[in-house]
């Protein structure tokens, strides 16, 4: 197997991100120098929820997949947080309280993520606790998403509920500088997980954000044909 690309060689992924690419020069340095490269194959969970916290992650290659199984009635389900891209960082909770992970993180697809240290990050930290607002605003720009989904779960109906979460991803949810992506990879089961919707009414949404000429269905992928007439959706 060949040796896998440096962590320095991934700048270029990283600071195409809005949360990186606005690091103080010191801190993006340290967390390339420090950073351990690591190559999962699709399927293979990094951590599950309840383990203890061994540091940050960035995906610098391939789809990361955040959720967690809970039982209901005689089986199980997963609820799916998020599809992590790059260069989407995660794993910054336990950062702040050294509390156990709150959820399962496995690799959708083949990936390549850096991973700085917990130990590192936390000696970090305490020689220079200026950066301690650097991973705040990593730490509240999700919960600022997490909000805005509780909104949307508790006033929306289905359609328009569906189109902003596409609209999301399609942003990175947030994590990108300047850009979107136009063709989303992911399947009417995972958008179901995601918003707390059966299967069947994730299809009928997704017919009416086509007809109302927002998107474009392909297998197991969504194109986003006109953002604009995806917000708004009412």
């Amino acid at each position: 197997m060949p040796e896998p690309t440096p962590a320095a060689d991934w700048a270029p992924t990283l600071r195409a991100g809005a949360w990186f690419a606005a690091l103080p020069d010191d801190l993006a340095d340290h967390l390339l120098a420090h950073a351990r490269v690591l190559v999962l194959d699709a399927g293979t969970r990094l951590f599950a929820r309840g383990d203890a916290p061994d540091g940050l992650y960035a995906v610098v290659r391939g789809v990361v997949r955040i959720g967690a199984v809970g039982a209901v009635g005689d089986g199980a389900r997963e609820s799916l947080l998020a599809m992590l891209e790059p260069p989407q960082w995660f794993g910054e909770i336990a950062l702040f309280d050294g509390a156990p992970r709150t959820h399962d993180a496995w690799a959708e697809s083949d990936c390549t993520l850096l991973r700085v240290a917990q130990d590192d990050l936390t000696r970090l930290l305490a020689a220079r606790p200026q950066h301690w607002q650097s991973f705040g605003r990593l730490l509240t720009n999700k919960l600022r998403l997490t909000f805005a989904a509780v909104e949307e779960l508790a006033l929306l109906p289905p359609t328009p509920r569906l189109a902003r979460r596409l609209a999301a991803m399609a942003g990175g949810y947030g994590a990108w500088e300047g850009r979107s992506k136009r063709v989303l990879e992911v399947s009417q089961e995972q958008l179901g997980q995601m918003l707390a919707l059966s299967r069947q009414t994730v299809n009928q949404a997704l017919k009416e954000l086509e007809a109302a000429g927002a998107i474009r269905r392909g297998r197991a992928t969504i194109e986003i044909v006109d953002p604009g007439r995806l917000l708004a959706v009412r």
